[in-house]
């Protein structure tokens, strides 16, 4: 039968089958004409479709203030939206403004604890809304911030400790798990 002869088909169910379907010749034809190419090698677009993918839908390119700094950009955010939702995860929600204070309070820590800057900090932590919190403080502390993901092995995430030799350490209970049993000879603060 026909595709189009299925009334039940949705406009944009048929484009579908019929892009596949189109892809699924191409493969074909491909292997028609070389049996031994590589499949990974085999052209599936058409060179109009592989110009709108590559080139036309791919234009991403948005001004950007290269003078503002991260946390300034997000410090415009707060001005000019302070109750709307900056960050939810589950039922846990922060607002804007809540967000910057929150960071601004880290990172008036962060400094008291000798974060100057550029200074590397390294944060260890599950991806939950105090992450945010800690990335934006050291930021705002003026810190270089040195990500260390809990699901590494504790001998990685030694390795880079040792390697990027930060100043402060900050952890969740996630990430002080994975860093493992053995002591670590440099000043931490919990999340």
């Amino acid at each position: 039968r026909d595709l189009h002869s299925f009334p039940t088909r949705r406009s944009s169910d048929l484009a579908t089958i019929e892009r596949q379907r189109n892809y699924f010749l191409s493969f074909l034809r491909a292997m028609v004409v070389d049996a031994e190419q590589l499949v990974a090698q085999v052209q599936l677009l058409s060179s109009a479709e592989r110009e709108l993918l590559l080139n036309n839908w791919n234009q991403t390119q948005a001004p950007y203030p290269a003078e503002c700094l991260i946390h300034e950009l997000f410090e415009e955010q707060v001005q000019k939206a302070p109750e709307a939702l900056a960050l939810v995860q589950g039922e846990r929600s922060l607002t804007y403004e809540q967000l910057n204070a929150l960071a601004n309070q880290l990172a008036h820590t962060l400094i008291e604890q000798g974060v100057k800057p550029d200074a590397p900090v390294a944060l260890c932590s599950e991806r939950r809304p105090h992450l945010v919190v800690a990335l934006l403080a050291i930021l705002k502390a003026g810190g270089a911030y040195v990500p260390l993901d809990p699901s590494y092995p504790a001998e990685r995430l030694r390795d880079l400790l040792e390697d990027a030799q930060p100043v402060l350490l900050l952890t969740d209970v996630d990430g002080r798990s994975a860093l493992g049993e053995q002591p670590i000879s440099l000043p931490h603060l919990a999340l």
